[in-house]
């Protein structure tokens, strides 16, 4: 994969896969399927800078799994990998 670092407050993230079936067994089609609002960083900025130009460190880090809003982020597409870019402050949670 090429390399890419997010700059400022960004974090690149790659969505968890979407549960195929229910909890009850039950297989979802595709097109019953909504895209993850969870993922894996793979990658943060330096950082936001403030009004004085000091560098504020993000909460998030590389290999933390995120839960973010649902419209969230701009979608790339890396070496045939599907990939999100987005700020900090549509992260909603990091899960533990």
């Amino acid at each position: 994969m090429a390399k890419l670092r997010p700059l400022g407050d960004k974090i690149l993230i790659k969505r968890v896969e979407a549960e195929t079936k229910t909890k009850s067994g039950i297989v979802l089609p595709d097109a019953a399927k909504e895209k993850p609002k969870r993922g894996k960083v793979l990658s943060v900025g330096e950082g936001r800078r403030t009004d004085k130009g000091e560098r504020v460190a993000l909460s998030v880090k590389k290999g933390d799994e995120v839960i973010f809003a649902s419209y969230a982020g701009t979608e790339i597409k890396l070496d045939g990998e599907e990939l999100m870019i987005m700020s900090e402050d549509d992260v909603l949670a990091i899960v533990e």
